[in-house]
């Protein structure tokens, strides 16, 4: 079939770019590691063309760092970032929530609200638990479902970019807390029950609990000397 050999080599490029961006969000390439197409062809066994192109994708989101004759590097993000990022994210948000309280969730959404419940539910349960890597695939689901109930996917897709490069950020500090479940935010379920009562003033409340709650925390690492 004419194009099939495209279609092959792009989902084979999307693969490979969710295969190390999950690799980053696990903290297994950690901020800072440096690697070339060429290792990262023979790491996975195919040609290094998909490979170029799942990487340049991934600068493009803000997770790499291209470095002239050397490769890629996994981007490092600094307190400062991550503040910035959740100064958007907090924006983004509120608009967000207030659209949903006021006009309701987009048509035939119906379904897709018994699906963040289902997330909402996993990720509280890896937060408590402290399971770290479990919690970070749930929650972008949750969020990602939930911003997806406005009906505008410009504001889900760039919403979903933040979050993942907030976890880029928070990872390598998260993993070396001793009491992880008392560090993380865990009011996945509080918040689907406010919009889906359409409850204004705790949806809300529980959105400046979320956003504070970074924010705190990266007061906390500036403290510490982050």
């Amino acid at each position: 079939m004419p194009g099939s050999g495209a279609v092959t080599r792009n989902t084979l490029r999307q693969q490979i770019a969710d295969a190390l961006r999950d690799e980053v969000l696990a903290g297994r390439l950690p901020p800072g590691t440096e690697f070339t197409v060429k290792q990262i062809a023979e790491q996975y066994g195919v040609s290094a063309t998909p490979v170029r192109e799942a990487l340049v994708d991934l600068s493009a989101q803000g997770l790499l760092d291209s470095v002239q004759h050397r490769g890629f590097r996994v981007r490092i993000f600094s307190v400062d970032d991550f503040r910035g990022m959740v100064e958007a994210r907090t924006l983004i948000v509120d608009g967000i929530f207030r659209r949903l309280v006021e006009r309701g969730t987009a048509p035939g959404s119906g379904e897709m609200l018994v699906s963040v419940r289902r997330r909402a539910e996993e990720a509280r349960r890896a937060a408590l638990s402290g399971s770290l890597e479990v919690l970070i695939g749930y929650d972008l689901r949750f969020w990602r479902e939930l911003s997806a109930l406005v009906g505008n996917v410009y504001i889900s897709e760039f919403l979903h970019r933040i979050r993942v490069q907030c976890w880029v950020f928070a990872v390598p500090y998260l993993q070396r807390e001793p009491e992880l479940h008392a560090t993380l935010w865990s009011g996945h379920n509080e918040l689907v029950e406010a919009v889906t009562l359409a409850d204004a003033n705790e949806v809300r409340r529980l959105v400046h609990a979320y956003n504070q709650h970074g924010l705190d925390w990266a007061s906390e690492l500036t403290a510490a000397g982050a």
